[in-house]
């Protein structure tokens, strides 16, 4: 039973020391410039290269689930509605 807490203790120190370095280095990151602009940017650069990836693997099901997401995205510009969409659209798809 010790070994269990020890495992609990060492997972939320670690995670603990994760938190705490992603906040100092995270001081230390440019706020203006080329590399500020680069690191703002990064996120949407991983959630294309991921989506597309899927879409370039997936079949039709993908592609009209991708399509249904998109248009919700034109309409609504609600980032949480348009992941709803999606991924009622591909459950609802790979369920036919």
């Amino acid at each position: 039973m010790s070994e269990i807490w020890l495992i609990i203790a060492g997972l939320a120190a670690a995670t603990f020391t994760i938190r705490v370095g992603g906040v100092l280095i995270g001081r230390r990151l440019p706020s203006e410039g080329v590399w500020a602009r680069a690191l703002n940017a990064l996120p949407g650069s991983l959630i294309i290269a991921l989506v597309s990836v899927s879409l370039l693997s997936g079949g039709p099901r993908e592609w009209l689930a991708a399509l249904v997401a998109m248009i919700t995205a034109m309409l609504t510009r609600n980032l949480p509605l348009t992941m709803l969409a999606g991924i009622a659209a591909i459950f609802l798809l790979r369920q036919m």
